[in-house]
């Protein structure tokens, strides 16, 4: 009986042995697809430079077998998306080229700034396009106390300058950030943005609660109109007057209003009777509060210009324009906070800026040395929508994290 047993374990061992060795384990290794700029690599390889000194664009081209008809033929069909023949040195340009030891191009990609970039397409012809690069939004709660200044506290915290710039205009018209003090506290939710996992910048402080002499101030960002939001306190009335602090979204004062102020370019001294916002070429520039244009045109001083009759009292006019927004001409009504115009350097200007002149009762003075009339509160049919955002706000701003 043993024998037979025995003789039974050692035929179903076998049996199995056989049943394993008939199974063959396959393992199959996946790579994930790699992209450039939207542009499945595949068989193609990209090549990241960075456009030396006095470096042509059809120099670069010719490097990677483009022939001179192409690059002609680029140059034309790109006029009114990019001129390539005004590449700026130090700018990154990416070529995804055939991946042999020929390494033609195949696409050709120039970064204009974070977000913005130009493709050339020349898998079949010649194609120009811009694209733009996805701008990934984090919000983040910070918190400080004053030691010093807004600005060194804000420092000491690790995160962007911008945001004490952005507190000391959101606040410009409620708190005199030159009397500040000691123990003063703020706390700041706001936005960081990134592309490509690299942090280029803050976006937009949502929410900002300001202690001043034990004193709380709030401050909520809520999208009233269009084309522009603004700030409110917890009751729905406006943080700014009647009038934009400044005409610019993103800026920097490069020249205050001043009775007594060499010129830049002439060298004399004389009055500079308006401030001086200093941002990019191209950068919108809108109106501070409603009105009439009574001016749109140019001068050979100030270059591209428009003036805004606001009321019988506050005129404001917006000089050294690249160009002046189209249907913006004498008569036409603008709204606070509509673009009538562009960055530039038109005029006596030695670099991009627009010089912002106020007039009160037909004199020009400081905009920051008046006492405006305040700002129209939150529309009765947006209250409580506004409350709505307030308090989830709010809920932020006092949580302990």
């Amino acid at each position: 009986m043993s024998l037979i047993l025995l003789a039974l374990l050692f035929i179903l061992t076998n049996l199995n042995r056989k049943k394993s060795n008939s199974i063959e384990e396959v393992k199959l290794e996946f790579s994930e697809p790699k992209y450039e700029y939207g542009i499945l690599l595949d068989s193609l390889k990209a090549i990241k430079e960075v456009v030396k000194k006095r470096q042509t664009f059809g120099e670069i081209l010719y490097s990677y077998h483009i022939d001179h008809q192409i690059i002609a033929d680029i140059v034309s069909k790109s006029k009114g998306i990019f001129d390539f023949r005004r590449l700026n040195a130090g700018k990154e340009y990416t070529v995804i080229c055939t991946n042999d030891t020929i390494e033609k191009a195949k696409y050709f990609i120039y970064q204009e700034n974070h977000t913005s970039y130009i493709v050339v397409d020349l898998t079949s012809g010649v194609d120009v396009y811009r694209g733009e690069k996805e701008i990934i939004t984090k919000v983040v709660l910070s918190k400080g106390k004053i030691e010093s200044s807004l600005s060194e506290s804000v420092d000491q915290l690790g995160v962007s300058p911008r945001v004490s710039i952005k507190l000391a205009e959101i606040y410009a018209w409620t708190i005199d950030f030159f009397k500040i003090q000691q123990g003063d506290e703020f706390k700041v939710y706001y936005e960081n943005n990134y592309i490509d996992g690299n942090y280029i910048g803050i976006g937009r402080i949502l929410a900002a609660e300001f202690i001043h002499k034990k004193q709380k101030f709030y401050s909520f960002y809520y999208k009233e109109h269009d084309n522009f939001g603004e700030y409110f306190d917890e009751n729905g009335r406006t943080l700014r007057k009647a009038f934009l602090k400044a005409p610019l979204d993103f800026y920097r004062i490069s020249s205050r209003f001043s009775r007594n102020r060499k010129h830049p370019v002439t060298g004399q001294w004389k009055g500079h009777f308006g401030t001086d916002y200093a941002a990019p070429k191209g950068t919108p520039i809108m109106t501070t509060a409603n009105g009439t244009v009574v001016l749109a045109g140019y001068t050979r001083n100030n270059g591209n210009f428009v003036k805004v009759r606001h009321n019988e009292t506050y005129s404001t006019q917006y000089l050294h324009m690249s160009k002046i927004k189209p249907g913006i001409r004498k008569g036409a009504y603008v709204k606070q906070g509509e673009t009538i115009g562009y960055v530039g350097s038109t005029g006596l200007a030695t670099g991009p800026h627009v010089c912002y002149r106020f007039w009160k009762n037909g004199k020009q003075v400081d905009p920051y040395r008046q006492k405006l009339p305040p700002g129209k509160p939150i529309k009765k049919e947006n209250k409580e929508d506004y409350l709505n955002v307030k308090d989830s706000l709010m809920r932020i701003l006092m949580s302990k994290e």
